[in-house]
């Protein structure tokens, strides 16, 4: 369907215009690739309308690597994320998929595997780039956050609330991409990796691979508790319903309380929110950042027991 893909090129134009007509002027700038007729096909054209999108965001991403200095390494990264799209009409691409792919390309020289590792990483975080009219993936997140750094931080929650700030939105890259641009690429991955590890239910795994494999048992069987990740035993533990808390709720309150004293003395606005907190991009060490979310969690899950 578009010879492109595989052949180590990708556009960066839009090919076809929004009433499927091609689009001759775009020939040079996609390596040649010109949409002959016009495409009637709905399913096919809403893929064709963001192909250029996915070509403009691979040129921007992870750019201060050396890896992505080659244009076939940028081309892998567009195969990817253009195939990926096609199969999942219902989500699509959105910005930000490109930094969860990106380390999967890298790590992983065949493209097939780098293909089915991103896949499977999409179906648990496919829901944070769902985005609607009147909600974003990440809401109930923010949500989250909203109510720990009220729990553990009362003062800062409502500073923040003063300048219009206690929805969080600031926070929604953080949390979409998973840290990618505010720790270095091998920070990321060792971020990754803890949370995944210690977020590991077998019930929520099951449930990746096929929906009916959901199992509702509260895993109270000490057996069943040991194949828990230890940031998920502790609420099951508690408790609590497994719909809770991600550790990156955490983890983004910790990177709040680095900067509390900044921001409760300098941040007049929304905007010198986002400079403050702008500033912290590949200034981070992921392993302290972890120990103090770890802290931030046994407070909050203290205090939250505390008012039952």
């Amino acid at each position: 369907m578009v010879p492109l893909v595989g052949s180590g090129k990708f556009v960066t134009m839009a090919v076809v215009a929004e009433d499927g007509q091609p689009l001759e002027e775009s020939s040079v700038e996609n390596q040649g690739w010109l949409v002959k007729t016009a495409i009637t096909d709905k399913r096919v054209l809403q893929w064709m309308l963001v192909l250029s999108q996915i070509g403009l965001d691979v040129v921007r991403t992870d750019r201060y690597l050396c890896f992505y200095e080659s244009e076939s390494n940028q081309a892998r990264l567009w195969d990817i994320l253009s195939i990926y799209t096609w199969l999942n009409p219902d989500i699509g691409y959105v910005q930000g998929m490109n930094d969860i792919c990106s380390p999967m390309i890298i790590l992983l020289e065949d493209e097939a595997d780098a293909f089915w590792c991103f896949e499977r990483a999409m179906r648990r975080l496919r829901e944070n780039f769902r985005t609607t009219a009147t909600s974003m993936g990440v809401q109930t997140q923010l949500g989250m956050l909203s109510q720990v750094i009220k729990t553990v931080d009362p003062r800062l929650h409502q500073h923040l609330e003063d300048l219009d700030g206690g929805e969080y939105l600031f926070a929604i890259r953080m949390l979409m991409v998973l840290f990618r641009r505010e720790f270095s690429f091998l920070d990321a991955l060792y971020l990754w990796e803890l949370m995944w590890a210690m977020e590991y239910n077998p019930n929520k795994f099951a449930s990746y691979e096929e929906p009916q494999n959901i199992n509702n048992s509260s895993g109270q069987d000490p057996r069943l508790l040991k194949q828990y990740g230890k940031f998920e035993r502790k609420y099951i533990k508690n408790g609590q319903n497994e719909q809770h808390n991600t550790l990156a709720v955490f983890v983004v309150a910790s990177v709040l309380e680095t900067k509390n004293k900044r921001l409760l003395k300098e941040a007049k606005g929304l905007d010198d929110v986002v400079q403050i907190l702008g500033g912290i991009a590949g200034n981070l060490d992921a392993r302290k950042a972890c120990k103090e979310a770890l802290k931030i969690h046994e407070k909050f899950l203290k205090k939250a027991n505390n008012r039952q």
